[in-house]
């Protein structure tokens, strides 16, 4: 039986050449991979970029290009000069004498990245300022939750700082806020630069400083000593009326209310608890501006026996006449880190050290930029480092 065949339709020459097209691809989502990043100066002055290029240096990467300037009539301008879309940015900010200005840029600079359309605006902030201004004193305010309410408004998304006045500083921030410690770069240059560091004792110059005090001495396995009260008026300084009660009105109290009277407080003469006597003393403390009263406990320390005396603070702010005094003091060495820009402070004093933390801020901007985590960075530190 004869098999059928079947036979299809005549194929058109339309038909028979038509090639099938590719579907187009979908367009990429916007920031579906990790973006680059920019890291940027806030001040354009060569004390305050120092340290911007030396993180720069360590990241392998480019400072940034931005102008910023004083007009003639004070104003600060800030003009960025590459595109920053879409990218993760870290400004660099230290604080040089003039806090407000410094300030002014920062802020300045980051509202015009936000506007720029940057993905993230970081500050690198070694030394936040207004730090000291953080508690409420009678009819005062709390300058340094303003200054956190401010930068978060002009844009910033986290802060990288260090050791900051208080650790409660943190909570004011609506962002995060990493608080990285100066203390492993300090406590390297006492093993290797303090001859004979075995010998030392740290020493706290007030109580309100023993607990840091404590974290270096219980790192370093030495002793601690701790200095309380104040030096004690003479007889001529408590008749020049200082001292007089001042003249109060008669206030309206309810006469059924009797509050119990709270003392006043009265600090003993200066003394120092702990051994000293043929001792290298090495105080610590997070600030040293004022030096006054570093100077006063480097005296006492004399007189207790102390034969060399050091000073360690991670903010060399060392305002007004402080290289002057330092020189003139009993002080033998004044190490600090440069979170603060100290360069003619220490032309006019050679007894100030400097430290370089640029390491660690810059592996903290390496870490956030890839998401990494901060937890190395914070290896073995405690509540009260």
């Amino acid at each position: 039986m004869p098999k059928k065949l079947l036979l299809l339709p005549p194929l058109s020459a339309s038909s028979a050449f038509r090639v099938p097209r590719a579907r187009p691809a979908p367009p990429p989502a916007m920031n579906a991979a990790r973006t680059g990043y920019r890291v940027f100066s806030a001040n354009s002055t060569a004390a305050c970029t120092e340290l911007a290029k030396r993180i720069t240096e360590r990241l392998g990467a480019e400072l940034g290009k931005s102008v910023v300037y004083q007009e003639t009539n004070g104003e600060t301008r800030v003009e960025i000069k590459e595109s920053v879309r879409g990218q993760d940015i870290f400004i660099i900010q230290t604080i040089p004498r003039d806090v407000n200005t410094a300030v002014m840029e920062l802020l300045i600079m980051a509202y015009a990245l936000k506007t720029s359309c940057a993905r993230n605006i970081i500050g690198v902030i070694p030394y936040f300022p207004y730090s000291k201004q953080s508690k409420m004193r009678k009819r005062g305010s709390i300058v340094c939750k303003l200054l956190a309410s401010m930068l978060a408004k002009a844009g910033l998304t986290h802060i990288i700082t260090m050791d900051l006045h208080q650790k409660e500083i943190q909570g004011f921030f609506s962002f995060p806020v990493d608080n990285l410690r100066a203390s492993p770069f300090l406590l390297q240059y006492i093993q290797e630069e303090i001859p004979n560091y075995r010998n030392a004792v740290i020493v706290a110059k007030s109580p309100d400083a023993a607990k840091r005090a404590q974290s270096y001495a219980e790192r370093l396995r030495l002793g601690l000593a701790v200095i309380h009260g104040e030096a004690q008026c003479t007889e001529l300084d408590m008749d020049d009326g200082r001292h007089s009660p001042p003249m109060v009105k008669n206030a309206t109290v309810h006469p059924g209310l009797e509050l119990p009277l709270m003392m006043a407080k009265e600090k003993p003469p200066i003394t120092v608890v702990g051994d000293v006597g043929g001792r290298i003393a090495i105080i610590v403390d997070d600030i040293i501006d004022d030096v006054e009263s570093f100077v006063a406990a480097a005296e006492i320390l004399k007189e207790r026996g102390a034969y060399k005396i050091y000073v360690m603070a991670t903010h060399g702010i060392l305002s007004a006449e402080a290289p002057r005094l330092i020189e003139e003091s009993s002080v033998d060495e004044v190490v600090v880190t440069n979170t603060v820009p100290h360069e003619v402070q220490k032309l006019q004093c050679p007894k100030i050290k400097t430290v370089d933390i640029s390491l660690i801020l810059s592996e903290a901007i390496r870490r956030i930029h890839n998401g990494e985590s901060m937890a190395y960075l914070f290896r073995n530190i405690t509540v009260d480092d």
